[in-house]
């Protein structure tokens, strides 16, 4: 078999059950399967969370379609509003002082996903990307739910401020030095996310709530 003008014979490197043995593929499998791994070798270039939650999965979708919500479940993220363009959002990130965060929410209901595209500063180029995948829990659970999937990609701009004129403060800490604490940091998100709808779903309460004293308390 052929694939485009060659054959895959040529492409070095390739393991498959017609060039390695099972032994050797399992040996391979072994010796890259590690009791312990380094934080950068696993959450360096691509961070990925993960959580069951119980509660359907079209309200998670609706949920986090709902830009509001980020007032309730993120950690930092806060008083969203209309930017001046369709679909632009902006508001404040309180991990650093002062800072406005862009954001634009591009939900895909058919295929349950949705991304957050946002930016520290300006909203022209909005370079981080939450990347959300809401998978039915019966489906690869075998239980009602839930599964929620969240990746973030470590685009070259956490390591450098693209915009440095539109900062604030020159000495204000930047979004990508906190890049090693983003396993963590979505991590909480999650939880929170995870308790707040529990909640309401299990108590049969709206899950969105609109933002305000009692809702941000």
């Amino acid at each position: 078999m052929t694939t485009a003008s060659h054959q895959l014979a040529d492409i070095p490197g390739l393991v498959r059950c017609e060039t390695h043995s099972v032994p050797d593929i399992l040996a391979r499998a072994t010796g890259m399967t590690r009791t312990a791994y380094p934080h950068e070798e696993v959450y360096g270039d691509y961070c990925t969370i993960q959580q069951y939650i119980d509660c359907p999965p079209e309200d998670v979708f609706d949920y986090l379609s709902d830009i509001n919500t980020l007032d309730e479940y993120s950690v930092s993220t806060r008083a969203f509003e209309p930017a001046g363009e369709p679909g632009l959002f902006v508001g404040w990130d309180t991990l650093a002082e002062n800072t406005r965060i862009y954001m634009r929410i591009e939900p895909n209901r058919e295929a349950l996903t949705l991304d957050y595209h946002c930016a520290w500063d300006q909203g022209e180029e909005l370079w981080m990307i939450y990347l959300f995948r809401i998978v039915p829990a019966e489906q690869v659970l075998g239980k009602p739910g839930s599964v929620v999937l969240w990746t973030n990609c470590h685009h070259p701009n956490y390591d450098k401020n693209p915009y440095p004129e539109l900062s604030p403060d020159p000495e204000r800490i930047w979004v990508g030095d906190l890049w090693p604490l983003f396993y963590a940091g979505h991590r909480i998100e999650l939880e929170n996310l995870k308790r707040i709808l529990e909640y309401r779903s299990g108590r049969g309460l709206p899950l969105a709530v609109a933002p305000g004293p009692e809702a941000a308390a």
